[in-house]
């Protein structure tokens, strides 16, 4: 495996493991407050993108690191989209 690759999967998997305590701690306690849902939009629609890109490339650090985030991003987003409306009652 070349060193850049290294890098790139390295990059991936610390990036993407910085969602999954915000992802964990939205899921336990229902907390959406701290979160704001215009920047969690644009941001799951840029990782979507970046996973579109990294799909074009074949650039499989970006496939799966965005691939992934996607997920962890879209669950974060549809957690405040659910108990954001209910507290907004």
């Amino acid at each position: 495996m070349p060193f850049s690759e290294l890098i790139g999967y390295l990059a991936a998997t610390l990036t993407t493991c910085s969602f999954v305590p915000q992802a964990w701690h939205t899921f336990r306690t229902r907390d959406v407050s701290g979160i704001s849902l215009g920047m969690y939009s644009v941001f799951t629609a840029g990782v979507a993108l970046w996973l579109a890109y990294g799909l074009a490339l074949g650039a499989w650090p970006i496939v799966i690191a965005n691939a992934v985030t996607l997920v962890l991003a879209s669950t974060i987003l549809g957690m405040k989209l659910l108990y954001g409306a209910r507290r907004d009652d």
